[in-house]
């Protein structure tokens, strides 16, 4: 069996909340993703904000065969205490472990810890990210072999990468962000990068809509009023309704292949 470290980037305050209303937390969601492909997985579980003591799992860091670390409602540039021991943690990771699939804030960390640049986006993709279009080396990557050239996927970000890491490659975008997906290499670790969710489903993602709608609208500004939270909600059922679950994680199937 292989052996994964699945990094939580979600402060425990906030997968509390989630729970409190039913809803799965990012590495639930990422377990039951996996665990459609195969049960040939042993997992660990880090949370490097919120775990008083991650020296354990440090220390056995190069025993992994591989390494995914998934989203988070922090914004990077804030630069909390708790924000600084992720990007510190990711650090020993990208010297230890050689594969790593960082996902939406994950993408955002591993950037910022090997020299890159996140800002707050002009734009943001909730729930949904439209016609996300694969570059000629992205069609020639791993990563999105047998996927479709143009795709929708869910998504949900604010904020967006800027400057790749030196020697890195943009594989997609969308006229959201420039970088939808990337790939980089630090020490010799190999670093798949996505801004979006493969491992989330889209009923989830309205379900996270449904749950900060105040906050989109009064705080985050990004829909005028409930009525267009709505109307969102109901394009993306639309969405729901012609998709390909097989087509709609393919990134994480060709990552389990490119760790066996």
């Amino acid at each position: 069996m292989k052996k994964i470290l699945i990094v939580e980037g979600n402060l425990r305050e906030e997968n509390d909340s989630f729970s409190k209303v039913g809803i799965q937390t990012h590495t639930q969601s990422l377990k039951d993703s996996l665990a459609y492909f195969t049960n040939d997985l042993t997992f660990d579980v880090v949370n490097p904000s919120s775990d008083k003591n991650i020296e354990p799992i440090v220390q056995k860091l190069s025993t992994y065969d591989g390494l995914i670390w998934g989203g988070s409602s922090l914004n990077i540039y804030n630069d909390t205490p708790e924000i600084r021991r992720q990007i510190e943690f990711m650090r020993e990771c990208q010297k230890n472990v050689k594969k790593i699939l960082a996902i939406c804030w994950g993408m955002q960390v591993a950037v910022t810890a090997a020299g890159g640049e996140v800002k707050k986006a002009d734009n943001s993709n909730i729930g949904i990210a439209n016609d996300v279009k694969i570059n000629e080396k992205g069609l020639d990557h791993p990563l999105y072999r047998d996927k479709d050239k143009i795709f929708n996927t869910p998504a949900f970000n604010f904020d967006e990468v800027v400057k790749i890491p030196n020697n890195g490659i943009c594989l997609a975008s969308n006229k959201i962000n420039n970088v939808q997906s990337l790939y980089f290499e630090v020490n010799e670790t190999k670093v798949w990068g996505l801004q979006y969710h493969p491992e989330i489903t889209y009923e989830k993602m309205i379900s996270l809509i449904e749950f900060r709608k105040e906050k989109l609208v009064e705080t985050r500004k990004a829909f005028k009023s409930l009525e267009d939270i709505d109307n969102h909600i109901d394009f993306i059922k639309k969405e729901i309704a012609i998709s390909n679950k097989d087509k709609t994680m393919m990134e994480l199937r060709n990552w389990l292949n490119f760790i066996y």
